[in-house]
């Protein structure tokens, strides 16, 4: 890797940690990785707004961690890197390694983001 890629390549990095660590978008990785759904599913699922997931679906979407595929007069969502199901639960055991800690922090909103 040249000298120049690696901040880049570390933004990418911190950017995707960020994706995911809104609840919503988190919530919604994880129900996709268990199998695709409409809007109108993850919605009754996550008790939230449409226009919310929606949005979150888009922030997903544009990451290239979500695909559609349309099925008549709906749309379906389905995770697009596999990955992610490698990823998450190595992120929870590391969360869970460290609750008490994660739980207090004190230093981890926006001015250390």
């Amino acid at each position: 890797m040249a000298e120049d890629e690696a901040p880049a390549v570390s933004e990418a990095n911190a950017r995707l940690f960020r994706v995911l660590g809104n609840p919503t978008r988190l919530a919604i990785v994880r129900l996709l990785l268990r199998r695709p759904h409409t809007v109108t599913e993850l919605t009754d699922q996550l008790g939230l707004g449409q226009s919310r997931v929606s949005n979150h679906l888009a922030c997903l979407r544009w990451c290239r961690l979500v695909d559609t595929e349309s099925q008549g007069r709906q749309v379906v969502y389905s995770i697009s890197d596999q990955r992610l199901a490698r990823l998450l639960p190595i992120a929870a055991e590391i969360a869970d390694d460290n609750a008490d800690l994660l739980a207090n922090a004190r230093r981890t909103g926006p001015d250390w983001l």
